[in-house]
């Protein structure tokens, strides 16, 4: 997976961003979406590095980020009211 793409991290204030770049060329930035993370990509970027340097990364604090921490649930009942705090 990401054959030819190195791994690398970005400390910021708070967090550490985990990507992968390959490829040479003008830029191409692949953010993901929620839950996903940079590994979505996988099939993606390296046809894209065939002409471009592709960088992949994590949301700051998703997946590999540097606090190891396991994205927030994005399950229904996480995102939905309970019922006993909904009014009525």
């Amino acid at each position: 997976m990401f054959d030819g793409f190195e791994e690398f991290d970005i400390d910021t204030p708070g967090a550490r961003i985990h990507g992968r770049r390959g490829g040479s060329g003008p830029p191409v930035l692949l953010l993901h979406g929620i839950p996903e993370t940079h590994l979505m990509w996988h099939r993606v970027a390296p046809r894209l590095a065939e002409k471009y340097t592709v960088v992949a990364t994590d949301l700051r604090g998703w997946a590999v980020a540097a606090n190891r921490r396991a994205p927030p649930s994005t399950s229904r009942t996480a995102c939905a009211p309970s019922p006993a705090t909904r009014s009525r």
